[in-house]
């Protein structure tokens, strides 16, 4: 349950960091959209679990557990310094070129990873279901690694994926509850939080 609530929270933070700054920005995020968001996220998730649960199948005994545990603890790693990473994107984004990509749209999601608020990109204030789809896209990028990595370390899958999008749901609902009590825009940035999270999760499961 330790190992799920760790997981499941690395993730969802940048939902809940995401949400405030579309409070803050008076962009509406119906429940629809909220909901989209959280399925995305999930299946994307389970896809992972899914994958790595098939690999490790034909993996000697202790190797997967290694490589979960190292692979969590890179990305914790990444997480701590992510922030860098998003300024450099910020820095090569044209916002006054079309935000598209010919395979998948994949350049507006990079985009989207490094500033949220994109996702608008009709300016709307109001976060439609293809606009939620787009931005769950770019949140649900680190779930693909540590969806697999975790999956190596024989994590309890039902639980996680559960837990992923309920609190999910809830992280999305009350960011922008909160980032509309805050006049000023808040620059929130919580992707250490994350890296110190999957890197306890990772010692936890090889301690187990």
């Amino acid at each position: 349950m330790i190992e799920s609530l760790l997981l499941v929270s690395s993730l969802c933070i940048d939902s809940f960091v995401a949400s405030i700054a579309y409070g803050t920005s008076k962009i509406k995020i119906p429940i629809l959209s909220a909901i989209i968001i959280n399925l995305v996220c999930t299946a994307t998730l389970a896809l992972s679990l899914f994958v790595g649960s098939i690999v490790k199948n034909f993996l000697p005994d202790k190797i997967p557990v290694l490589l979960g545990f190292l692979l969590l603890i890179s990305i914790g790693v990444y997480r701590l310094f992510e922030c860098i990473f998003k300024t450099c994107i910020k820095k090569h984004s044209n916002s006054d070129k079309p935000l598209t990509f010919k395979l998948f749209d994949f350049k507006f999601v990079l985009q989207v990873y490094a500033d949220e608020i994109k996702a608008d990109f009709d300016k709307s204030k109001y976060l439609s279901s293809k606009e939620a789809f787009y931005l769950a896209l770019a949140l649900s990028l680190d779930s693909l690694a540590v969806g697999f990595g975790s999956s190596l370390c024989n994590i309890n899958y039902f639980q996680t994926l559960l837990l992923c999008f309920i609190i999910g749901i809830l992280c999305v609902l009350i960011g922008v509850l909160i980032g509309r009590k805050f006049a000023e825009k808040m620059h929130l940035d919580l992707s250490w939080l994350s890296g110190v999270l999957l890197i306890v999760l990772a010692v936890l499961r090889v301690i187990k």
